[in-house]
């Protein structure tokens, strides 16, 4: 089966999880600073924090920016649940915005959702490629509204040569296994601002500052969310390779471009000019005469051994979000949900896997589109 993301773990990090695991601390030791200082180097942030997952990255990050009950948060409904889960643990509403045919928010519609409890907006960099930041930076900055990114497909994108991780007021990354890099489970917040990272220090380690020998105090709540060990060895190790992953991932993208772009049965995705993309993921977007017969694709290409997914359903169509903020939708978030397929793309594929994927999705879909 080849899969449409996977892990890729080399010799060099189980050497490096061994030595840990050889080793004197399994937390609370020099690996996970070391992996910070590595992602603060690659990303150009000041500061980065890592968390045991992005999901308490997220919470950690709309907590120490004062999110809270009856604040509005304009986000996409094109992610995981956990970017909005989150603030709405908070007692915070989502604003859902439309998304543009890519996946990402539509940076022209953030501007008539915004009211007066408005507290930020939440963008996600689908797939890898980065959202307009720029224009959203901009009504963020005129309407005094916090920046947060969740950036969890998108370590290693950049804009205009400008890694992704320095250009929100806080960046939370994803190193989950089918995520650019991987520590097995793991998150990371990149933020430039000092208090923030303070802030996140403490509320990842049940709000208690270490002062003088055994003397400690607990200054707020706070939580068990530190990274181990072993996962900051594999951060160290995977980072060494993230920018060769993403070339690999980069050359899988480029045949699919060239073998696709005679079809008329779906479209790609493509980059803005100066921007690259971790290729997190290869969605393309089925054709509307093919609505009908997507459930048949995909249940065709698992048959060829093929791992299809579907990303994502919108946020907003969950029984939970329904029964809480009632029924919703958005006439691009609905298209793009109807025609979206993400197919393999990653750093273990070989051109040849590529062929194959490529040969029996035109297959496929050329018996639907005789029909």
């Amino acid at each position: 089966m080849i899969s449409y993301s996977t892990q890729c773990i080399e010799q060099d990090d189980i050497d490096g999880v061994i030595d840990i695991l050889k080793g004197k601390y399994l937390t609370q030791g020099k690996k996970v600073e070391e992996f910070e200082i590595v992602l603060s180097k690659y990303t150009g942030a000041k500061h980065a924090i890592t968390f045991n997952s992005a999901t308490t990255a997220l919470f950690s990050a709309y907590t120490v920016s004062g999110i809270s009950q009856d604040d509005e948060i304009i986000t996409t409904p094109i992610s995981f649940v956990a970017t909005s889960n989150m603030f709405v643990t908070l007692g915070a509403k989502p604003v859902w915005c439309d998304i543009k045919m890519d996946g990402n928010i539509d940076e022209e519609k953030i501007e008539e959702l915004i009211s007066p409890k408005t507290k930020a907006i939440v963008t996600v960099d689908f797939a890898g490629k980065p959202v307009n930041m720029q224009k959203i930076q901009k009504i963020a900055k005129k309407y005094d509204l916090l920046l947060i990114d969740d950036a969890s497909h998108a370590l290693g994108s950049s804009i205009n040569n400008t890694k992704i991780g320095s250009m929100a007021d806080m960046t939370i990354f994803s190193f989950h296994a089918i995520k650019p890099i991987t520590t097995s489970e793991g998150g990371a917040i990149l933020t430039d601002n000092d208090d923030y990272a303070k802030e996140l220090k403490r509320i990842r380690s049940h709000g208690i500052t270490k002062k003088e020998l055994w003397d400690s105090d607990m200054s707020s709540m706070g939580y068990n969310f530190r990274m181990t060990e072993v996962a900051g060895s594999l951060g160290v190790t995977q980072m060494k390779k993230l920018d060769s992953f993403i070339q690999k991932r980069e050359a899988i993208s480029t045949y699919y471009y060239e073998r696709f772009k005679d079809t008329k049965a779906f479209s790609t995705i493509e980059l803005d000019k100066n921007t690259i993309s971790s290729r997190h993921l290869f969605p393309i977007l089925l054709d509307k005469s093919l609505y009908p017969h997507k459930e048949e694709i995909f249940q065709s290409m698992q048959k060829n051994k093929i791992n299809v997914q579907v990303h994502y359903k919108p946020i907003y169509k969950n029984s939970f979000y329904i029964e809480k903020f009632g029924k919703v939708s958005l006439p691009r978030t609905e298209d793009f949900f109807t025609s979206e397929i993400s197919i393999p793309c990653h750093q273990k594929m070989s051109i040849e896997d590529a062929k194959y994927v490529a040969d029996t999705l035109l297959k496929i879909l050329n018996k639907y589109s005789r029909q």
